[in-house]
């Protein structure tokens, strides 16, 4: 199927470049099938983004926080290392795919990524939290929603999916 699909009105939808965030949940997992659909229908690439969160930890009462980089820089090779593998497993070179590790507050690095790389569209899993872990913690869905650039695309553990798996 052509990059470019006809919409009513005559206009075309055109994806070129599809984010994934990815945290290896099986969520995040649910939300690359989708995305690797959509690729693979627009002939459009992906990124899959794992955001490695700073770790800081308090040393004592004079010195005040410390973070520790080597615990970082691991998590940054294993992740990196993670979704190369899930490239090969997920992709099997069908599309485009590219893996990419940022540090910092998730939605933060992922809209700023998507901004300054011209994403088409982010396609995010939601873990849907409830109640007071919602209001303590919030949903990085939520706010790459309210921040993004472009579309996002929201996919939830269990709904009613809309990709057969025949195909």
């Amino acid at each position: 199927m052509s990059p470019a699909t006809a919409v009513p009105g005559g206009s075309h939808l055109s994806l070129k470049k599809i984010l994934v965030p990815i945290d290896f949940s099986d969520y995040s997992k649910k939300a690359l099938h989708y995305a690797f659909r959509f690729a693979e229908q627009f002939g459009a690439s992906l990124t899959l983004l794992y955001v490695v969160e700073p770790t800081v930890y308090p040393a004592d009462f004079s010195f005040g926080q410390v973070g520790f980089p080597n615990v970082e820089d691991e998590l940054r090779t294993k992740g990196e290392e993670e979704l190369i593998d899930m490239i090969a497993e997920t992709i099997h070179g069908v599309v485009p795919a590219e893996a990419v590790v940022k540090t910092g507050l998730p939605f933060v690095e992922i809209t700023s990524y998507a901004a300054e790389n011209d994403i088409d569209l982010i396609i995010v899993a939601t873990h849907g939290h409830t109640g007071v872990e919602h209001i303590l913690f919030g949903s990085t869905a939520e706010k790459i929603v309210r921040k993004a650039s472009c579309p996002v695309l929201v996919v939830r553990q269990k709904e009613k999916d809309f990709i057969d798996e025949r195909v």
